[in-house]
């Protein structure tokens, strides 16, 4: 089966969860997010570990029937065998699995059955695959999923579908073909999610092309045992694409999110992409008033933060001195109207600015009005990564790149070791083609004027009216502008003609002038004869 094979049978799994929720009444109900995702990772972890165990016992993977030669293992062989399946692996008992489930299914109070089984997956895993919140207490993988059923007398049939459905097709021939596009099934699995029309449940995620672009500047040479932090991570693009340029085994992954659902989508998305040992790192917390990494200091950190969030309850808790140096270019103030158009990006950077280590790199979106802001809070900012030589550049988007948000954005990347005072700008504002997205459109970058953008940085490349490098000193004398059209040069073409020819045109302008003063002069005649009528009516 090829990769396209499974992606469509993956996505049709995806598509008949959602068909047993909407035929149990959760279609566009706000647990239905909870169900299918869950029921999901279920099914992933239980078909990793079924692969994983049959690569790591000879015996398991020429039985007949895994579920029985499993059960049948003495304790000391199956503690060994979860030794050898490693970290990564869940810790499977038999009567874990979908095919005992599937087995059992006629029993009495089978919900009860399905739900106990998920609640001790969590229990018994609860140290590496729980998501922890701010004030220590861990969010477990599972919940009690049948009880989202308001009728209790359906709640059998529910769980019978949903196993029924997790039993028709199996992932472990994917593992085995080690193919790469659990990216494109995460964003599948999700979108109904991620959209608009998800209501409350909506959110704003980085489109894949600006994470890719990203990612490839900030990553332009091998590295080894490093940190990756996104203090807004969301579902995790960002990181996925930051941990994919490094590789997977060469760095740990730290986040925070003050959204639930981000934090245990994140926790999908880390175990689809072979990150789970860095689960126990993500925190739901409130970064800015309550960071949880705060002593860490990282490699890369990558962000897109929320752009317009109310912050005025907490606001005058981050006026302290133990504040000061990480807010080091002041607090937004708290606008008269519209207090959820506080400009709480600006605390996000200078969160980001202080969890750099001294040879950190980090890539922030932020809107494209921030790099020319004349004074406050933003121009500060943008003098500090100036004066302490962190701004390796900025990229400036186009418009709508973003589907969801009408909002122009510029992506700043900054290093801590940024080796002299030499900037690249790039204007890309002019590139992609417009798309339609449902009621909006977007803009998609072509993977050729990708490249162009990445390019332009790591080659250091300049082109008229795209890129430009620029000085320290030239910065200062824009007032501290990174927008790259400020610096391009204005160019004025020269034609090289004769005396004749010089006299020849300027005649011809004379003559063109003359004729249209005459013009000029038979309207004011006619306009003056017009009054003249109107005064003797």
């Amino acid at each position: 089966m090829t990769d396209t094979q499974y992606i469509i049978k993956t996505k049709q799994l995806i598509d008949s969860l959602k068909n047993v929720c909407a035929n149990y009444g959760l279609g566009n109900d706000g647990n239905e997010f909870k169900i299918i995702t869950q029921v999901f990772l279920y099914k992933f972890l239980n078909d990793k570990f079924t692969y994983t165990s049959k690569l790591n016992n000879e015996a398991l993977a020429k039985a007949d029937d895994f579920y029985e030669a499993l059960h049948a293992m003495k304790e000391d062989d199956f503690e060994f065998l979860l030794m050898a399946n490693g970290e990564n692996e869940l810790h499977f008992k038999p009567d874990y699995l979908i095919s005992y489930l599937y087995q059992n299914q006629n029993q009495d109070n089978f919900s009860k059955l399905f739900d106990n089984t998920l609640k001790a997956i969590s229990s018994e895993n609860v140290e590496r695959f729980s998501v922890k919140s701010s004030s220590g207490a861990k969010d477990l993988m599972f919940d009690e999923l049948s009880q989202f059923i308001s009728d209790s007398t359906q709640r059998d049939d529910f769980c019978r579908a949903l196993i029924n459905k997790l039993f028709e097709f199996s992932f472990e021939d994917m593992f085995g073909q080690k193919y790469d596009f659990f990216a494109t099934i995460f964003e599948y699995l999700i979108k109904d999610y991620n959209t608009d029309s998800g209501g409350k449940y909506a959110e704003y995620y980085t489109p894949h092309a600006v994470a890719r672009i990203m990612a490839a500047i900030m990553v332009n040479e091998p590295v080894n045992n490093v940190t990756c932090y996104d203090p807004s991570a969301g579902s995790g693009t960002l990181l996925m694409n930051i941990a994919h340029a490094i590789g997977e085994d060469k760095c740990s992954i730290f986040s925070e999110d003050i959204s639930q659902k981000s934090s245990n989508m994140l926790r999908l998305n880390l175990i689809l992409n072979n990150l789970s040992l860095s689960i126990p790192n993500i925190v739901k917390t409130n970064t800015i008033l309550n960071p949880q990494h705060r002593d860490e200091k990282f490699d890369y950190i990558v962000s897109n933060p929320p752009f317009k969030l109310d912050f005025s309850d907490y606001r005058k808790d981050l006026d302290s001195k133990i504040n000061n140096e990480r807010f080091f270019a002041g607090l937004p103030n708290v606008p008269k109207a519209k207090k959820e158009s506080m400009a709480i990006y600006l605390l996000f950077i200078q969160h980001i600015m202080y969890s750099l280590s001294a040879k950190g790199k980090a890539a922030i979106v932020v809107p494209t009005g921030f790099i020319t802001a004349q004074s406050g809070i933003e121009k500060k900012i943008r003098e500090a990564m100036v004066s302490r030589n962190m701004l390796r550049g900025v990229v400036s988007m186009p418009s709508n790149i973003f589907a969801s948000t009408g909002t122009n954005v510029s992506v700043l990347f900054l290093d801590s070791a940024h080796p002299d005072d030499k900037v690249i700008l790039v204007d890309a504002s002019k590139l992609g083609d417009t798309v339609k997205e449902g009621k909006n459109q977007r803009t998609v970058l072509t993977p050729t004027e990708e490249q162009k953008i990445i390019d332009a940085f790591n080659l250091l490349k300049t082109e008229d009216d795209f890129a430009v490098q620029v000085s320290h000193a030239e910065i200062k004398d824009k007032n501290y502008s990174f927008s790259a059209g400020q610096y391009f040069d204005v160019k004025i073409d020269y034609i090289d003609i004769t005396a004749d020819e010089f006299r020849e045109k300027m005649g011809n302008f004379e003559s063109s002038l003359n004729c249209l003063f005459f013009e000029a002069s038979k309207l004011d005649e006619q306009i003056l004869a017009n009054l003249k009528r109107l005064y003797h009516v």
